[in-house]
């Protein structure tokens, strides 16, 4: 039985679907997480660890509200779980691909911050403040979970980007972080607070929200801009789908948050806003390790600024 579950971590394929499962399921929780405070059950359970001063469990009297907080609590365990095991694939595997077991490990911990930081948000009757770090500290995992997915299956680039294209991924990275950042605010300044007795950061909702949607133009801005630069460069085609995949997220998110400001924050659309926001996040991740250096070629790195197309005839046959 250990012989067969040793063989099963020693295939790559493992490796790359563990990965992609832990990735699916920070973002999933994400959402449950939403919908935890959306439906107003963020005290559902209004102890940590315990659900109630009596019961690890939710019970009977606590209602709805208790089963919704209860079972994202729960969930948390199902997210250890499969990190438990891409991180058992990643050391049977860490000489085929150098570096992954430090992105599981960091995986893992980041979970288990992420867990304790939950406690105390529910102990701090979900202070905004707190409700914004746990949320932030998702997209900390998601990105750790992502670049985890993104080694299993990384392979040697053939095009090398210009130092101006790599500054404009980490530019456009830090914005969309930023974007991320805001939009926690207008939510801890918003209505939808998790519990009818939470308090709010007592910013004006209008005001912060115009200042989120000022920083999303400014990031959609600079992914058209990078968009183009990258088709005049003639980057290959995988890394203009990166710069158009995330322009395409960033649009349609455009779209869901004026619905849900023009319609009076519906929850549905707003939980379609929070898996909007995961994509968008994802999405920026991907453009930034597109245009990011990874593993040299065969035969030697090429220059720091040389661009290395995927078609380019070779010069003694020129």
């Amino acid at each position: 039985m250990l012989g067969m579950v040793l063989s099963l971590l020693d295939r790559p394929v493992v490796l790359r679907r563990a990965a992609l499962a832990s990735l699916v399921a920070n973002i999933g929780i994400v959402c449950t997480g939403g919908l935890v405070r959306l439906t107003g059950s963020g005290l559902g359970c209004p102890t940590w660890p315990r659900c109630t001063e009596e019961s690890y469990v939710t019970t009977q009297a606590m209602g709805h509200h208790g089963i919704i907080e209860f079972g994202n609590r729960t969930l948390t365990f199902v997210l250890g779980l499969i990190a438990v095991v891409a991180l058992a694939a990643a050391w049977r595997q860490r000489q085929r691909v150098p570096g992954l077991l430090a992105a599981g490990v960091w995986m893992m911990a980041g979970i288990a911050f992420q867990g304790v930081l939950g406690g105390i948000t529910v102990r701090m009757a979900l202070n905004p403040w707190t409700v914004m770090a746990h949320f932030l500290a998702s997209m900390l995992l998601i990105a750790l979970a992502y670049v985890f997915w993104h080694r299993t299956r990384d392979v040697p680039p053939r095009w090398t980007a210009p130092r101006a294209i790599r500054s404009a991924g980490i530019v456009i990275t830090a914005v969309s972080a930023v974007v991320l950042v805001l939009g926690t605010v207008v939510t801890g300044s918003g209505p939808h607070s998790g519990d009818t007795k939470a308090a709010r950061t007592g910013f004006d909702p209008a005001t912060v929200s115009q200042l989120h949607g000022d920083a999303v133009f400014v990031l959609v801005g600079l992914t058209i801009a990078l968009w183009f630069g990258l088709r005049a460069l003639g980057a290959p085609l995988r890394v203009t789908r990166a710069a158009a995949l995330l322009l395409a997220v960033e649009l349609g998110q455009g779209i869901v948050g004026f619905v849900q400001y023009f319609t009076g924050l519906p929850w549905p659309v707003v939980l379609l806003h929070m898996l909007g926001a995961c994509l968008v996040w994802t999405a920026t991740l991907g453009l930034l390790l597109a245009v990011s250096p990874g593993r040299a070629p065969a035969g030697g790195a090429a220059a720091e600024d040389q661009l290395v197309l995927d078609a380019q005839p070779d010069a003694s046959t020129a």
